[in-house]
């Protein structure tokens, strides 16, 4: 899943891009409410982490432009928005949340929660209620960053860790190249190498082991798609 860190504070933008990165999310970052909008244009973003005081505006005002759809981004307004800031009092919290903000956490805060927050906020695109997905034999532990297959357990980098949570969180369905690149990958990437096709190679073959059935299947010029296996 693809995020967009807004904050000014390039110290603590470092420490959440390392962070989040680790956690096998692609993370760009913004430093201002200018830089923010370009990049909302520019990609479709699956959650933001905003900060409220920032040098160009507010960020009470920059959420509720996007929820109220003056400012149509990529993602539209039902981009998941957390709200990170130094702002403490319950009329904050309570303006944050009424503003069009889906979670809003204090400064300082503890890395553990906010990736607590993140996963929470991401399971309401996928329809799950839990840190665990299923899909047939597999399992995805989005908190302990593992995944199964039946018993078998599957040693995946980040990346294939991302690309089979992006696949999971869309069952079934056609995802194409470039759908995977948009929301796996960071704007760092290059568009004309194969590290999509190699990296959904990699991990089809961590998927299938010897006797198994591959569970993801490739559709010419169009995608993957993940499937069940046959039972």
């Amino acid at each position: 899943m693809r995020v967009l860190v807004v904050e000014d504070e390039e110290d603590l933008v470092e420490a959440l891009r390392f962070g989040l990165a680790r956690a096998g999310y692609a993370v760009d970052a913004a430093y201002d409410v200018a830089q923010a909008t370009e990049k909302l244009y520019a990609a479709s973003y699956d959650l933001m982490v905003l900060d409220l005081n920032l040098p160009d505006g507010d960020g009470m005002d920059f959420c509720r432009a996007i929820r109220e759809g003056a400012l149509n981004g990529e993602a539209g307004p039902d981009l998941r928005i957390l709200m990170l800031t130094a702002r403490d009092r319950l009329a904050d919290r309570v303006r944050g949340l009424d503003e069009g903000a889906d979670d809003y956490l204090v400064k300082p805060f503890a890395f553990p929660e906010l990736l607590a927050r993140v996963r929470a906020l991401l399971r309401r695109d996928s329809g799950g209620g839990s840190a665990v997905w299923t899909y047939g034999e597999l399992r995805l532990d989005t908190s302990r960053h593992e995944a199964f297959r039946a018993d078998r357990r599957l040693r995946l980098t980040p990346k294939e860790f991302g690309v089979l949570r992006y696949l999971m969180s869309r069952p079934g369905e056609v995802v194409s190249t470039e759908e995977l690149l948009e929301h796996v990958w960071d704007e760092h990437a290059d568009p004309f190498t194969n590290t999509v096709r190699v990296t959904v190679g990699t991990l089809r073959r961590k998927l299938s082991g010897d006797d198994e059935e591959p569970l993801i299947e490739t559709l010419v010029r169009r995608g993957y798609r993940l499937r069940e296996a046959a039972r």
